[in-house]
């Protein structure tokens, strides 16, 4: 496939961009066999919208010096979907992105965060304090998971979204993920529960009603009934989810090819 612009992945929260174990999988290599030139946000894992925006910023125009190229598609996950939408509508990036399409991003905020926050504030605080510790020591310069957990409530949504609206230059579509049992996903089973048991059906920490956005394409699960957790959406495993094949995906680099495709048959 040839698209017409390259391809900026964004990652999430917790995690960076690394040269030895990727926070994407097999999912860059694979777009790239299929000819697509690929990129990489580079943003802290804990920094607030706001720093990683500008971070991001920085980035887009440093990749097109690189590339020579016009404008990007985006392909962002969970949160790194804030930080792009920020860069987009407050910093004037919009020029320059043809396309943002958000996997699990907390758009409209997440009602179980809501209830987290009102726990006491210092245990919040700590919990925060010691992931911004230890993020610091692989590589984060501005971290401030507090903030960042602010950032994810139905409140913060509320403001962020009329602060940042959507630009009519970029076209903007959101997936949603579900997995059916705490036992589907051990990594993610706690959260899970917890959520489904606040909010409902959910991929290990969000739902579709939290993530929808732009053309929300709808809700994607695997094709047997494990279903497919948060960490599965960025191949996580390095595997595939299942031999078997049925109406889901068998193969979350699928669903990326999938998705490629569909940006090119739309001209970006």
């Amino acid at each position: 496939m040839s698209l017409n612009y390259p391809i900026l992945m964004v990652h999430g929260m917790g995690y960076r961009d690394g040269k030895c174990i990727g926070y994407w999988g097999r999912i860059p290599k694979a777009l790239e066999n299929e000819g697509c030139r690929v990129f990489f946000g580079n943003q802290d894992s804990n920094g607030t919208i706001e720093s990683n925006g500008a971070f991001l910023a920085d980035r887009i125009r440093e990749i097109l010096r690189q590339s020579d190229a016009e404008k990007l598609n985006v392909i962002a996950h969970s949160k790194g979907g804030l930080d792009m939408r920020y860069a987009i509508s407050s910093l004037g990036m919009d020029k320059y992105i043809a396309s943002l399409s958000t996997i699990s991003t907390p758009h409209n905020g997440s009602y179980t965060m809501d209830k987290i926050m009102k726990l006491p504030r210092f245990a919040v605080r700590f919990i925060a304090a010691c992931s911004n510790l230890n993020l610091r020591i692989f590589g984060d310069k501005h971290p401030d998971a507090y903030r960042v957990f602010e950032s994810f409530t139905t409140g913060h949504a509320e403001r962020f979204n009329q602060q940042n609206p959507d630009s009519p230059d970029v076209y903007y579509q959101s997936y949603a993920f579900t997995f059916s049992t705490p036992f589907s996903d051990m990594i993610e089973w706690f959260p899970h529960f917890v959520v489904k048991c606040i909010e409902g059906e959910n991929d290990g920490l969000l739902t579709p009603r939290a993530v929808a956005w732009g053309n929300f394409r709808g809700v994607y699960t695997g094709a047997t009934h494990r279903g497919i957790s948060h960490v599965d959406e960025i191949d996580l495993r390095r595997r595939a989810l299942t031999k078997k094949r049925g109406d889901g995906i068998s193969d979350i680099v699928d669903f990326y090819l999938e998705l490629v495709r569909e940006l090119q048959e739309k001209g970006f």
